[in-house]
C-alpha cells in the first residue's frame, strides 16, 4: 500500500519523499484523488522493462510455454558454445 500525500504536503516534503520512495511506492493526490506517483528510478526501471517484455510476442509466448511446463531449458555452459 503506497504512502498518501497531497499536492501541498508532497511540495513542502519533496526531499524526503524522494529518499523514502527508494523503499516504497508514494501517492499523491489533489481533492482525494490520484494525481502522481514517485517510485525510485530503480523500480521504474523494472517497470519499464516488464512493459518491454509484455509487448513482444515473442518473450511472452516464451512466458505462457514456461508456465505451461513446455519451456525449454539449456545449461548455462550452453551459452559457451558457438
Amino acid at each position: 500500500m503506497p504512502s498518501t500525500y497531497s499536492v501541498t504536503e508532497a511540495q513542502s516534503a519533496l526531499p524526503a519523499l524522494l529518499k523514502k520512495a527508494h523503499g516504497e511506492l508514494i501517492l499523491i493526490t489533489r481533492r482525494e484523488k490520484a494525481v502522481a506517483y514517485i517510485v525510485s528510478a530503480e523500480r521504474m526501471a523494472a517497470i519499464a522493462e516488464t512493459l518491454e517484455i509484455m509487448a513482444d510476442p515473442k518473450a511472452m509466448e516464451a512466458v505462457r510455454r514456461a508456465r505451461g511446463g513446455k519451456g525449454k531449458y539449456f545449461p548455462l555452459a550452453a551459452l559457451d558454445e558457438n
